[in-house]
This record gives structure tokens, sequence and C-alpha cells, in this order.
């Protein structure tokens, strides 16, 4: 008899989880319930300490400490959850002293001078007696000296009123207190006792603006804040690709070698030679292979439990030919702590970086160390790499998203706003609307589904199918049209990290995921949608085992996150992430087939597919596992791309070709094809490990089919790696946001950016003039045509299907150039492909492009 595995939880034993559920269980029991009390008169008296506790159930494992003057080998890190690191935080939170805050009103008694004293249990206020301040309510913070800031946080009241928490909000800085430009940052906050931060990319002021416009809980006109800071941090470009680069040290070590200051894995390190020890001072050096612009550079300390080596005082040198070293282009003393720290200095060529440890910051002795080391480019310009707007917040981190037919964006989290689990059955919601820029305050949705993990298909009416994740056998469809949401069949297989895809008949396919219990055998099932519902049936045929990886952390990493494709009668085109690829049928009890492996591609865990034209299909980046965590190491991901041409049919052969190497290599990013046919790659990292920030890549890179070659784009402000993702959104910008989603770890980010791609700006940066189409059906069948006119001739048009992305996983979109038939003017007849499969039932974004391919704002055009 076969025996019967252990149950897993979080990817391990259940016995080995219980002791940190039951405390997770206890400290939640403890939290105290915030009030409700609507009296705006009398604002609760702050409760010395009160607050709610942030409970992380995720806590990761820590190295233990060596002996002093030994380094200790990094000890091994969470398997698959949340660990929780602290030494990947980016912030430098400045000093208050002699700073300086005043607000457009204040009560009496709660002053806006509270937020700067350091004492969460004093408050700012509003003014709230009869008549109370009316929103939109400011608090100014007077820094008395410009200074290069990149964010602040905001710390709600800490009693057990929530009055005046602050909901959607902006931030304004300025260099003299009275010409305030557009806001840096905006957004909207949760309801809670957390701590929010508000981030956007570094700038010169003296004065920074906290705007409050709306209260949280909707309670009153008010506003509240037990503390405000300021988060500092120099300009600087995005990090240079390291490809080819190589580090050598005065003395290192012999387990602890330069070169893994350069891997992109946090838990590795260089360290100075100790046994004997090597005096004081120490060189690390950069060889990037050749002469680069550069004007910065960022030290992470090593991420273990040890201090030892933390560089304190430090020189930064360059040089041309590595013979001649000029005058130090930076100096100055760092803190002894893990953030890491970034140096900014006036841009100068050179091929090699020097960084000069002088002492050791804590003064344990006569020691250095590294974990990593980046350096700094100089940012194209906007007209070639495009340009980020603002930063916007969102009330919880986007880990999903889908663009609706409303010009609005969907995001969800989980059963919290910056964590998850595998026991609740709820899921924190909030919408981007497009027109306004506003973010709606989160919403708790209870369809007994925890919506985390879940794949995601937009069915042919437009409305959202989501299916398992951490409520691993639920079903749940939104639908936007109403904006309601309905619970739905349950699957016959339980599924977490799956993916899913609608069919070209309007059924939708399922197949894969076992993050959730590590089961395997999660074999193909589809969704037949009947009114309101549907059902779910298995495909015995369809079995997982034909697209599973190697990776050595077995079934419960090998069958995440298929690359799915519908094509023509209701079969599927599976292009990986497994090296080998495969055809699917779905009637019956349905069938896979191997269609040959990827070129010389190796599996690509965590990597992208994206169809930029009819059968056409572009992979990138990826790792040969999942993630590095537990027994699973030296895990990196790749700068390869390759092209798959599928247009010959199901069954027939697959043309692979390898196409230019990205400069960065992206494991945990996103890919999102654009209506001229390019494809923008975007975040990701190098050394794959969850919730770390480590090795990032902000700098998205464009892929140009006409010549196969990646162009690196202006760099995003957050990092955007695990849980992150992107759209393509109706004005043909790109939406980027979210990442983490770790409980009380440092590498959450509720926010998101929108890129503008440089096909919609002159080489000056300046917007270019865009065709406008003035009239289209908002309705289409495949098969016909369809009459379209525009403000000007155009000789283009595309179709790029609204999507949704969760996980690197979006199924949905794909790109369907359309050549007009025949042209009176500036009307036009345009052929609708009548296959299905090629024109996936649903809703599309049509585009006009002009000669330079730059695209109109896109109309909805609903095809079934």
């Amino acid at each position: 008899m076969a025996v019967r595995p252990t149950k897993r939880l979080f990817g391990r034993p259940f016995e080995r989880r219980l002791i940190p559920i039951v405390v997770l269980l206890i400290g939640l029991l403890a939290v105290p319930m915030p009030s409700y009390a609507r009296d705006p008169g009398n604002p609760a008296q702050p409760a010395p300490g009160g607050g709610s506790p942030v409970v992380d159930p995720h806590a990761g494992h820590r190295a233990a400490v060596a002996p002093t003057g030994e380094p200790p080998m990094p000890g091994p890190m969470a398997m698959s959850e949340p660990p929780g690191e602290s030494y990947v935080k980016r912030d430098l939170v400045l000093p208050t002293t002699g700073w300086i805050a005043t607000a457009s009103d204040q009560a009496p008694t709660y002053p806006a001078s509270n937020v700067l004293d350091g004492q969460p249990t004093t408050i700012w206020h509003s003014r709230y007696a009869t008549p109370a301040a009316p929103l939109p309510h400011t608090i100014t913070i007077d820094m008395r000296s410009a200074l290069s800031i990149k964010g602040l946080t905001y710390l709600p009241r800490q009693d057990t009123s929530s009055n005046g928490n602050v909901g959607r909000y902006s931030v304004s800085v300025s260099s003299n207190g009275t010409a305030w430009g557009s806001p840096v940052a905006t957004g909207t906050w949760g309801d809670t006792k957390m701590v929010k931060t508000a981030v956007f990319a570094a700038v010169n002021a003296r004065y920074v603006r906290l705007t409050t416009l709306s209260e949280a809980g909707n309670r009153g006109p008010w506003s509240a804040a037990a503390e405000i800071k300021v988060i500092g941090g120099p300009a600087v470009a995005g990090a240079l690709p390291r490809a080819g680069w190589t580090a050598s040290a005065s003395d290192q070590s012999a387990a602890y070698p330069a070169s893994n200051v350069l891997d992109g894995n946090a838990t590795t390190l260089w360290h100075s030679q100790y046994s004997p020890a090597t005096p004081l001072p120490h060189t690390l050096t950069i060889d990037m292979k050749a002469t680069k612009r550069i004007g910065g550079l960022t030290y992470l300390p090593r991420a273990d439990a040890s201090n030892n080596g933390n560089i304190g005082r430090y020189s930064i040198s360059v040089s041309v030919d590595g013979s001649a070293w000029a005058t130090p282009v930076a100096n100055a003393t760092w803190v002894d702590d893990k953030t890491a720290k970034t140096v900014a200095f006036a841009e100068v060529d050179a091929r090699y970086v020097r960084l000069t440890a002088t002492t050791e910051a804590g003064n344990r002795g006569p020691w250095s160390a590294a974990a990593e080391i980046e350096v700094h480019g100089s940012a194209p310009a906007a007209g070639v790499g495009g340009r980020w707007d603002a930063p916007i917040g969102f009330p919880a981190v986007p880990v999903s998203a889908v663009l609706l037919p409303n010009n609005k964006v969907l995001t969800f989290a989980a059963v919290g706003d910056m964590r998850f689990d595998k026991f609740g059955a709820t899921t924190i919601v909030s919408i981007l609307d497009l027109a306004t820029g506003a973010v709606s305050p989160p919403a708790n949705i209870n369809t007994q589904h925890q919506m985390f993990c879940s794949g995601l298909a937009v069915l042919a009416d437009g409305r959202v199918l989501i299916n398992g994740g951490s409520t691993d056998g639920a079903t749940t469809i939104y639908n936007p049209a109403l904006n309601s949401w309905a619970e739905g069949p349950r699957m016959q297989i339980p599924r977490a990290y799956q993916s899913t895809t609608l069919l070209s008949d309007g059924r939708v396919f399922t197949l894969g995921g076992s993050w959730y219990d590590a089961a395997g055998n999660k074999d193909g099932e589809v969704f037949t949608l009947s009114g309101s519902s549907g059902t779910w049936a298995k495909l015995t045929g369809v079995t997982a085992t034909r697209i599973l990886t190697a990776d050595p952390g077995g079934v419960y990493r090998s069958d995440n996150h298929a690359w799915l494709f519908a094509i023509s009668g209701g079969a599927v085109f599976h292009a990986g992430p497994s090296k080998q690829m495969n055809w699917i049928t779905t009637s019956g009890a349905g069938t896979i087939v191997g269609a040959g492996n990827r070129a010389d591609s190796a599996d690509a865990m965590n990597g992208n597919a994206v169809m930029y034209d009819i059968g056409k299909i572009l992979t990138f980046g990826g790792a040969t596992a999942y993630e590095d965590a537990g027994t699973v190491t030296n895990v990196q991901a790749t700068r390869r791309a390759y092209t798959l041409d599928i247009t010959a049919g199901s069954g027939q052969p697959v043309v692979t070709t390898r196409v230019a190497d990205m400069a960065y290599a992206r494991a945990f990013g996103n890919g999102v094809v654009l209506p001229d046919g390019t494809v923008l790659a975007l975040g990701g990292q190098q050394h794959p490990q969850a919730f770390t920030d480590t090795g990032a890549v902000s700098s998205p890179e464009l892929w140009d089919p006409a010549t196969g070659q990646f162009t690196t784009m202006a760099p995003e402000v957050e990092p955007r790696t695990y849980h992150s993702v992107a759209l393509l959104l109706p004005d043909g910008r790109v939406f980027s946001g979210g990442g983490g989603l770790c409980g009380s770890c440092a590498t959450n980010h509720p926010n998101g950016q929108i890129f503008t791609p440089p096909y919609l700006l002159n080489p000056d940066g300046s917007a270019r003039v865009r065709p406008t189409i003035t009239a289209a059906p908002a309705t289409a069948r495949p098969g016909t045509t369809i009459t379209v006119t525009t403000g000007a001739p155009v000789p283009r048009f595309a179709l790029v299907r609204t999507s949704a992305v969760t996980h690197t996983v979006n199924t949905d979109q794909r790109r369907i150039p359309l050549t007009p038939t025949s042209v009176s003017g500036t009307t036009y007849t345009l052929p609708i492909p009548a296959d299905t499969g090629v024109t996936l039932p649903g809703d599309y974004l049509l585009f006009a492009l002009d000669t330079q391919d730059t695209p109109s704002v896109a109309r909805f055009i609903r095809i079934n």
C-alpha cells in the first residue's frame, strides 16, 4: 500500500508549522479591536503605548552568530513563505531635530508639532470643535534645509479611536514653502493602525506636505497623525546590468570570495581575510569590462546575524585602466546596520570602481564584508527610455491586477493588506480609476475564497474568473458591470499557483498548481459557464506530469505558473516554463502531447511568455528553480530570450529561435505586449528569493521584434520582484506595481507607477501628437468587418486583449494586428479574424497607429 504523504502547509510538514500557527492565533486574539466612535467633538486621548501589534506569522530562519572574528556562514532562508528579512530595507529615516510642523488647522490640544516628537501616543488632529474644518487638510514639514528625499511614513493615531485616519492622500514638496508643483505621490491608505509609506522619485526639497483628501473610515471631516517621518536618499539612476563583470579584493577569506558581491544573493558575502586577519584598509574592486557612465554605488552589508565587517568610513574611487586612480569621487561614514547604503556622485566615465573600507563600523575588529555591490549608471533621456509618473499608493499590495472594460484596474491581495495565510476566506480588494487617478478604499470581499496564488481568466462577457489559491478549491466570479462578487463552484482538484486560460469556445481550462499541498497530480480541468455560475470537470487525459520542471524543490514547485495559450478548436499550447512544450486538447478526456523542447532553453520558472503577434510568442527570463530557498541553492535567473512560432497549428513543429539576451537577468518579473508589437519586460531580480529585493532590476527593457534586440528603459522608483504585476492600459501606457505581501518585512510595496513608453514621446521628452479614433463600434463578431474612423490618416491598427495578471502569469494578453481592407479618407474597414483561437472572445483595446507607431488612446470593443 502506498504511504500517504505528510500533510504540508507552507511547503513544510504540518508538525513543523504547528507551533508558529498557534503563536499566530494567540497573537491575533490579542490584537485590540479599533473603536468606530463617531464623536467628532472629542477624539479619544491616545492611550500610552497603545497600538495594534503587527503579527508576522511567517518569520524566517536566522543564521546563528559565529565566534567573534569569524564570519558565520549564512543559514538557510525560509523555504517558501515570507522570511521578513530586514537586511534588504533601503529606507533612510532622516533625523527630525530642529524641524517644524505646521498644519492647515489643528485642535488646540493636538498640535501639528506632535508628529515630530517621536511619541506615538501624541497626535496632531484637525480642528473638530464646531464647526469642524472641512477636508482637505494639510500638514507641512519644514526640514530647515534642502535635503534629498524619496518618501515619507505616516503613523496613524495609536489609541482606541480611529477618527482621522488618512484615506486618500497626496504628497507634495517645495524648496521655498510657497511654490508647490504637482504631487510627487498620490494614493489611498487603509483604515488600520499600521505605519503607511508613500514613496516617490528622489528630489531635493526643504518642505514636505501631506494632504488628506478623505478620512479612511468616512467617519467625519477629520485628519490625524501620530508620527510623520521623511525618508532620505540620493537621486541615482538604475543599477547597471552586471553580466560579465568581475570583482577582486585586496584580500579575502577562501569561503567568502569577492565574486559573491555580484551574484544577486544577499545571503552570500565577501569577507576580508580573518585568519590571520589582514589589517585595514581593505579594497573591493569592480571591473565592469567596459567604460561606462556612472553616478552612484550601493553597498549592501552582510545579511546574516553577525555584523562583523560592516563598513564604516569608506571612499569610492574610479579608474579607466585599473592603474591610475583619481581623487575619490565619494568618501564618508556608513552607520552600523543592515540597510543598503547608496552613494551618489558626479557622473564620470570609468571601467573600474573601487570601494575602500577604512574602518569597521562597530569597531569589532580589522574586518570588512559586503553582500552585494551595485553600480548606478546614467538614466536614458525620456524620449529614448520613457518616463514614469508619480507613484500611486494602494491600501494593499496589488498582487493581482485586471484591466476592466470600464477603464479601471481591479487589484487584490489576500486576507490581509500586507500578508496572506492558508486559513482565511476573504480578500482585500481595491480599484484604480484610470480617469481620475483615484484609488478606492479597501473592500473586504467574502466569497469564502482568499484569492491569493490563484488562476485568472477574463471571460468572454467581461467577467473575471478567479480559481484556487490560498482557498485551494474555490472559484469566484467578478462582474465589473455590477461591481459584484459571486461564489462559484469548487474545482474537482484543489490547486494553487496553477495557470488558467479562457478557451476559444468560451470554456476555461486550468492546469497544475501544487503550492498549497505539494500533492502533485494537478491534472487538467475545464469550467463550463452556465448562467451566473457553471461546473468544473476533470480532463483525465491531460496529466500534469507533462509540464513539470526539474525543480529541486519537487512537485511543490515544479508544476507552477504554466505558460498557456488558447488556440483553435478549444486547444491550448503550453510554452513552458518547463523546457518541454506541449499541445493540449480539451474535448472528452483531453490529451497532452509533447511539442518539443524550447530550443536550448533550460527550465525557466517565473519567467515570461507573451503573444506579441498572431501565433508568435516571446519568452524571456526565469530560472531552473522557483527560488533559492531551503535546500535549493545557487539559483540564478537567465538573461535569455526566445521566440516561438506556432502558426503551423496544433501538433505541428514549433519554430523556436533564440534572440538577443536581455541586459538583466530576470525572475519574478512581468511582460507586457504593446500595441506596436514590442514587448516590455519589467521588474524581476537576478537571484530569485521570494520576499527580497536584492538584485532587483529597476530598469525595464523594450524588445523589438524587427531587430530581436532589447533596449534599456528609464528605472522605476520601487523594486518589482515577487508578487508584482504589470498591465497595458487603454492609453498605451503600462501600469507596474506590487511586490511583497510578507507581513512586517521590509519589502512590501503597496503602490504602483504608470510608465509612458518612448513611442508616446518626442526625442526631447515632450508628448507626441497622437492619432485619434473618432468612431468605432462597441461590439463585433469574429469573421465580420468593422468600420473605424480616425482624426487623420493612419496605416495600421491593432487589437490587444484586456488581461489579468498575477505571479508573472498573464494568459489573457495577446496582440492581433489589423490591416484595413478598404479606405475612404479617414474611414477604414477592418477585418476581425474568424478563428476564435486567434481572436479569443472577450474585451479588446482597439488602437490606431501612425507612421511612427505612435498609438491612439484605445477604444474598448467586445468581440464575441
